[in-house]
């Protein structure tokens, strides 16, 4: 009986204890607004003082948490804003107004394998929110880079799917891949099409060396870190973004019409010795070839997210679709994406989560040359007979050098490609004990592409048709996963605060593409081509591959005194299997950065002029592997022309590709960085200055061998330069309200940049390149100590000879009236010798931008929103190879025919229609045109609908807006954009305008759905 009493009694008390519990805990709810303009803060924290259980407020500022009693105090907190603690007592409803922190640097940015708040980083470091990012009509998010950091220099193409060119202070390398690094949540790409704009949260850019060393072995070219969107605790939350419109070419290049064709296309002959070839009275306007094949192009693109999540997990997930019409016909390009999220709080130490996107796109793409081709077409030839039939350059007598109908080309090009790439993160976060964190993550890629080619059996003029038909298929794939732990120490004693890194990574990338094609393959539909449906003698299968493998041991200590003093140094080693020849498998990337916070100095408590003043300085090494495999492995070629006869017997033959360097080095890049960062005005302006040195060590360039050597390719590849990127950068932003309801921001960004070769390992002798689109093995650029990488060489331009005269008593004896008239500059002495030779040749023209800039403006009144953006270069030069780009009676352009030398005293500046002739071909001084441009970049317009009318529709929010990207532009240069991307993305082949996409301008209405 006694037994049983102590046992009711024990169970009376667990209950009574269990209900005193139960009563103490109290459900708080409530909303966090700002004090600035009364908007609720969406993400703000609300968490229980002196333990680790918080809610961030929803969408909407709401918040919903439970507090273990009465006594329980609550802060919240948001970035920029003022910090509030009030204690619980018996209240059930907190609403609270959160005012903004003049005082503050108003970011927290992400640096390598972490996080800083502004004022602790000692780098240069460029934050864009993905806000900023998606509102644009940008297909890639890296467009949308454009204009908006300063020394970002980005290049465009107006191709449906082909991602941008982006140099980060200059050209980091000149061989192999001149990309930076990007990591997404983790894992690390060369390229970031795959991923849609709308699901990212931010766009991170480590511009100096002391912030990219941390990677090391890939950063040589600069970092972008990118943080997609998670989930929020809350309701969940339904957002839907959409728009439609329209491409249209700009600024159109007029050509010369048929009658106007005709007339030059005489005079050449004329020049040549030869009579007539076309009577100009025969023909008028003709045929515009531009207008015939380039159309405006349709552009779609929509995505669906939900996120949300509970006290203990939280998810996002999203579909994107994207539908772009290229403006060649035929060319489209369309692409979806998948992408889910997930973090959970197993316990209240340990946190896990996941990423995982997928990416599929499929495209028709554009004949090859195809722009090539409308500038040369001869307008004279009509698209079609009266019959129907394609209307052929030979029945005109226009010889081979534009012997094409362009619309054949179009009709006759099958050519599709498909892309697919499943990436993925997973980590696990443990807080080991206060301060310390354990971080383990397991990233990777898988990517399958394939690109299918079919010309079919067909004749449709008298040189464009096949009478055998053929099929290829290209299948690259990709195969990549990355290894990372991190253990992270955190720890506030006193004035001084001290966050330490150590790190682990492991990665392997490996690559493999096959090539198979046969003959005559029949065609009916596109689920019949089959390469073993042709003629088995015809088949031919090859493959390549490659082979990366990386190890890596990380650490960086970051130290604060007093939010004053500021230090950082890192020190990261790689080693790679592409550098394992001669012991050089292993590289050392050490950095060191140092701060002072003015603004925090005692003696400053009383001046009313800075918000906030810091200096910086920062120094650091990185370094580059993006480059082929083994260089300094000797391969052989086989094959049947190397075949030889001994004996009377056929004996296969052999011979080396290259020459090779009997060591390859790490090429390395050192970088110097000196900034200034101040706000004023309680923090309405804000100021940033840098100035920096970057410089390439050991550059590995190819360099032309003689071709009497032997080998393949013709070049050496090694460690053959030292270059300089110098520069100075600025930002400057104003934000202010205007009474209640209107509010502005005005950004301006700029960058001076000088590219100059300090040293070549060939000596006097120059690194030749830039053959695209020039005639006859002609080269257009050349690297030289104390020249710009690539610079473009050739003649100097001293005027057109008038007669006959005039060519007598100058250097050019075999010339004809119309011809360039080339400046004598130099003999084998080094003084003019009364000739023209290649001692003649000067630098003519720099294809690196000196000057970048960018205007970003924001103004929002009531439920109006404007934003206009404007963006522009300076200081740069194009290579228009198009007007030289010549093999017979190709076509002009009107600003040519207006021009042209047809006549003594006609024109002193253009030459006759001989433009292709003679020596006039040669790269020179008349072909290089001014690069620079101003834009009107983006201008967006937009309504957001007031909060009763999305009570009625039962929604969170709904907004509406017209949005023009590229709608004026203005320059100088005589093509269709000067905005060139480097072919092969090679810096030595940057600038040279031949057979580019051009850009277009973008027209389109959207809409922004909350639910």
């Amino acid at each position: 009986m006694m037994k049983t009493t102590v046992r009711l009694l024990y169970m009376l008390v667990f209950l009574a204890a269990g209900t005193f519990s139960y009563a103490q805990e109290i459900n708080v709810t409530g909303k966090v607004t700002s004090g600035t303009d009364n908007s609720v803060l969406p993400g703000a924290s609300v968490l229980i003082k002196g333990t680790t259980t918080g809610v961030p407020t929803d969408a909407e500022g709401n918040y919903a948490i439970k507090v273990p009693s009465p006594q329980s105090v609550l802060v919240f907190s948001m970035i920029g804003m003022t910090a509030q603690e009030i204690a619980v007592g018996t209240q059930t409803v907190i609403n609270v107004v959160l005012q903004e922190d003049a005082k503050a640097l108003n970011e927290v940015v992400i640096v390598g394998y972490g996080s800083q708040n502004k004022l602790d980083v000692t780098g240069s470091i460029a934050q864009i929110k993905g806000a900023e990012i998606s509102k644009q009509p940008s297909m890639n998010a890296v467009s949308g880079l454009q204009g908006k950091v300063a020394g970002v220099q980005i290049n465009n193409s107006g191709k449906p799917g082909e991602a941008p060119q982006i140099r980060i202070r200059g050209v980091g390398t000149a061989y192999g891949s001149a990309n930076p690094l990007y990591v997404v949540d983790g894992v690390w790409f060369d390229d970031i099409s795959f991923l849609n704009s709308g699901d990212i949260e931010s766009m991170n850019i480590l511009k100096d060396a002391s912030s990219q060393s941390i990677y090391g072995v890939r950063a040589a070219n600069g970092v972008v870190l990118i943080t997609t969107k998670k989930g929020k605790s809350g309701k969940a939350v339904v957002d839907y973004n959409g728009f439609v419109g329209y491409q249209k070419v700009t600024n159109q290049i007029k050509m010369a019409n048929a009658n106007e064709y005709a007339t030059m296309v005489n005079e050449l002959s004329n020049i040549n010795g030869k009579p007539n070839v076309l009577d100009p009275a025969q023909f008028g306007e003709g045929t515009d070839w531009y207008h015939q094949i380039l159309r405006n192009a349709l552009l779609t693109n929509h995505q669906l997210s939900i996120s949300g999540g509970g006290e203990k997990s939280t998810y996002s997930f999203s579909l994107g679709y994207l539908n772009q019409d290229g403006i060649v016909e035929k060319n489209n390009f369309k692409r979806y994406t998948a992408r889910m999220q997930n973090d959970f709080q197993v316990l209240k130490s340990l946190k896990v989560g996941y990423t995982a996107t997928g990416s599929f796109s499929k495209s028709k793409d554009e004949a090859g040359g195809i722009f090539r081709q409308l500038y040369a077409a001869g307008p004279v030839v009509p698209v079609y007979y009266a019959d129907g039939t394609y209307g052929d350059p030979t029945d005109y007598n226009l010889g081979d050098g534009n012997n094409f109908n362009p619309q054949v080309t179009i009709d006759f090009f099958n050519q599709n490609t498909k892309k697919t790439l499943l990436t993925g993160n997973v980590y696990a976060e443990l807080s080991l004990f206060k301060g310390l964190t354990f971080k383990t993550s397991l990233g990777g890629r898988y990517g399958q592409d394939e690109t299918r080619s079919y010309v079919p059996q067909y004749t449709a003029t008298f040189k464009q048709r096949n009478t055998t038909s053929f099929l290829e298929f290209v299948r690259p794939q990709t195969r990549y996963w990355i290894f990372e732990n991190t253990l992270t120490y955190t720890k506030d004693f006193g004035q001084h605060s001290i966050t330490a890194l150590l790190g682990q990574s492991a990665q392997r990338d490996q690559s493999y593409k096959v090539t198979a094609n046969a003959l005559n393959v029949p065609f009916s539909s596109e689920g019949d081509l089959y390469l073993a449906l042709g003629s088995a003698a015809g088949r031919n299968v090859t493959d390549e591959g490659d082979l990366g493998t990386y190890a890596s041991y990380f650490g960086r200590v970051n130290y604060s005194f007093g939010d004053r003093y500021l230090l950082n140094a890192s020190l990261r080693a790689d080693g790679s299997s592409k550098f394992y020849q001669g012991g050089n498998a292993w590289g050392y990337f050490p950095s060191v950065g140092a701060g002072w916070v003015i603004s925090n100095e005692a003696f400053m408590k009383g001046q009313s002029t800075f918000d906030n003043l810091k200096i910086r300085g920062s120094w650091g090494k990185i370094g580059n592997a993006s480059v082929p495999s083994n260089l300094s492995t000797l391969t052989v070629a086989t094959g049947g022309n190397l075949a030889a006869i001994f004996g009377g017997q056929l004996n296969t033959g052999a011979s080396i590709n290259t020459i090779i360097p009997p060591t390859t080095f790490w090429e390395r890049g050192v970088g110097t960085d000196f900034g200034v960062e101040a706000s004023f005005l309680k923090s309405r302006l804000s100021v940033e200055l840098d100035y920096y040195i970057k410089k390439t060590e050991r550059a590995i360039f190819d360099i032309p061998v003689l071709t009497s050597i032997g080998t393949a390719s013709g070049r050496i590849v090694g460690n053959q330069a030292n270059f300089e990127n110098k520069g100075f950068e600025f930002a400057l932003n104003w934000r202010d309200d205007i009474g209640k309801d209107l509010s502005y921001s005005i950004g301006f960004n700029g960058g001076i940049n000088d590219n100059t070769v300090l040293s070549v390992s060939s000596g006097a002798n120059p690194i030749y390149d830039g053959g695209v689109g020039l005639t006859s093995g002609a080269l257009a650029t050349r690297t030289r100590v104390g020249d710009p990488i690539g610079s473009f060489y050739g003649y100097v331009v001293d005027g057109i000879f008038q007669n006959e005269e005039e060519i007598k008593n100058s250097a050019q004896p075999n010339a004809k009236p119309g011809d360039f008239k080339y400046r004598d500059i130099s003999g084998t002495n080094g003084t003019p010798d009364g000739a023209i030779s290649g001692l003649d040749r000067q630098v003519i023209g720099n294809p690196n931008p000196k000057f970048s800039y960018g205007i970003n403006t924001s103004w929002n009144y009531k439920n109006i929103d404007l934003m206009l953006d404007f963006q522009g270069v300076a200081k740069v030069d194009i290579y228009n190879a198009n007007m030289g780009w010549r093999y017979g009676n190709e076509n002009f352009t009107k600003d040519f025919y207006d021009n042209r030398w047809h006549g003594e005293g006609t024109s002193n500046t253009y030459p006759s229609a001989n433009i292709g002739g003679g020596q006039n071909y040669l790269p020179n001084s008349f072909f290089v045109q001014s690069g620079s441009y101003f834009r009107v970049r983006n201008a967006q317009l937009g309504y957001t609908f007031p909060q009763a009318v999305n009570d009625k529709l039962k929604i969170r929010k709904l907004r509406l807006y017209a949005n023009a990207q590229n709608p004026l532009n203005f320059f100088k240069y005589k093509g269709l954009s000067p905005e060139v991307r480097a072919n092969e993305n090679k810096p030595t082949q940057a600038g040279i305008d031949a057979n580019v996409y051009p850009l277009s301008a973008t027209y389109n209405f959207g809409i922004n759905v909350t639910f």
